[in-house]
């Protein structure tokens, strides 16, 4: 998990806009295989977009930090129902983040 500025985040926020969500939760609420799909996903993708149904009895707002510390993963937002969750890839990376300024 990294920490990122307020313009890093907005870089990240920038490029998900276009981004369908790839998992849904819901009325099962948060499980094993979602984390692990989720992981798995983030590999590849290292920016996605989930999408918390209505059925569903958790509060996005408590999901998406506990998500991101399942999958070892930054929480870039929580926005009404969708989750936006950035992890940097080790063999797949394509998103170039700017540096931090000092």
């Amino acid at each position: 998990m990294t920490n990122l500025t307020s313009k890093q985040r907005s870089f990240l926020r920038g490029l998900a806009h276009d981004l369908d969500p790839l998992f849904q939760i819901g009325k099962n609420g948060f499980t094993p295989e979602i984390t692990e799909a989720v992981s798995e996903a983030l590999e590849t993708k290292e920016l996605l977009k989930i999408n918390v149904l209505k059925n569903c009895s958790e509060d996005p707002k408590e999901i998406g930090p506990m998500l991101a510390e399942r999958t070892r993963s930054t929480l870039v937002q929580v926005m009404g129902r969708r989750i936006t969750l950035y992890k940097e890839s080790t063999d797949n990376k394509t998103i170039e983040i700017p540096k931090a300024k000092k």
